[in-house]
């Protein structure tokens, strides 16, 4: 309905039929429009303003049928009052003194009135190119900045992995590989700005939750005995509340993979986001041995893997709970709506 002022049916319907064709039926559709409501005026005020009604149709006919269709709507609506309204009714023969130059000066209404519709409807298309044509240079401009941008990322990321082999097996190389992990969360929920059924500037979070969770899973090495499943529920999310649940799945699901499960060789990790009535709420579990003291200790002092999780759910607007035992650890972030 919002641009129902650019409908202009000879181009629209221009596959199915020529232009000529269109005008000619709109006309009469338009024409029969207006003779229908004059039937239903006359039940109630018979003969009251006869030429009345041919000014909708005229209108109608002219803005999305062309000039052409309002003036054959014109032309038939006053054929139909001249022979059917007037007295005396069925001739097409002079009627009463003043009707010849009441008839002249409707005519000259629907002549000004055809004219005031077309000049509004060429100037809507003009409107309406204008605007495609903005917004044509808009899209190349975000096509290009995101290329660029995309390449920026791959540049950071291979830089970071050339750093974290060179470093071998030191806690250099850890630290590496973590902030690569994390360059790569927020380069993937890029990649969702400009695709899938999210509004601009939103995130999927279904579609980029699992895409994440695939990465996860290729990049830990899980593909054993050790499985990480991940469920989501379609939600649009702006890009910074986005990126920062994926960096909270990332380092929760990465230190789940590295302490969870000591020597064990099987095991279970599993990711859930769901939509909530007052929000949303994201579920990282595993079925670990639990926090270990020596852990829980770091987390009291503030180690730099729990004041990351906490800045990211922040960021995100949420609050965090943990939950650990003998059979594994939970941590519920809420987010808010």
């Amino acid at each position: 309905m919002g641009r129902i002022g650019e409908l202009d049916l000879p181009e629209r319907l221009a596959p199915y039929a020529p232009a000529w064709a269109t005008q000619l039926l709109f006309a009469l559709f338009c024409a029969t429009a207006g003779v229908v409501a004059r039937v239903l005026v006359d039940l109630f005020a018979p003969g009251a303003g006869p030429f009345a009604l041919g000014y909708p149709a005229v209108l109608v006919a002219a803005l999305f049928g062309r000039w052409q269709a309002g003036a054959l709507a014109a032309l038939l609506v006053l054929a139909h009052t001249w022979y059917f309204l007037l007295p005396p009714v069925h001739s097409f023969y002079p009627k009463g003194p003043n009707d010849g130059s009441r008839l002249l000066v409707i005519v000259i209404a629907y002549l000004i009135m055809i004219a005031v519709a077309e000049t509004f409807r060429r100037a809507v298309r003009r409107a309406a190119a204008e605007r495609d044509r903005q917004i044509a240079e808009r899209d190349l401009f975000l096509e290009e900045f995101d290329h660029r941008v995309k390449n920026n990322f791959a540049l950071v990321a291979a830089l970071l992995d050339m750093q974290r082999r060179r470093a071998g097996e030191s806690e250099t190389a850890e630290a590496l590989a973590s902030a690569l992990a994390r360059v790569e969360s927020i380069a993937r929920a890029h990649r969702h700005l400009y695709r899938g059924t999210a509004a601009p500037g939103e995130v999927d979070m279904a579609v980029y939750i699992r895409e994440l969770c695939s990465a996860l899973e290729e990049a830990l090495f899980l593909r054993g005995a050790i499985t990480l499943d991940c469920a989501a529920d379609h939600a649009a999310l702006p890009r910074d509340r986005a990126v920062s649940i994926g960096l909270v799945i990332n380092e929760l699901v990465t230190n789940a993979a590295k302490h969870a499960f000591g020597d064990r060789v099987d095991g279970s990790i599993k990711v859930a986001f769901e939509a909530r009535a007052a929000g949303w709420r994201l579920i990282v579990a595993d079925n670990g041995a639990g926090i270990s003291p020596v852990a829980i200790a770091k987390r009291r002092g503030g180690g730099l893997g729990q004041r990351l999780i906490e800045g990211f759910v922040r960021q995100a607007r949420g609050t965090i709970r943990t939950e650990s035992g003998p059979e594994g650890t939970i941590v519920t972030v809420g987010l808010e709506a």
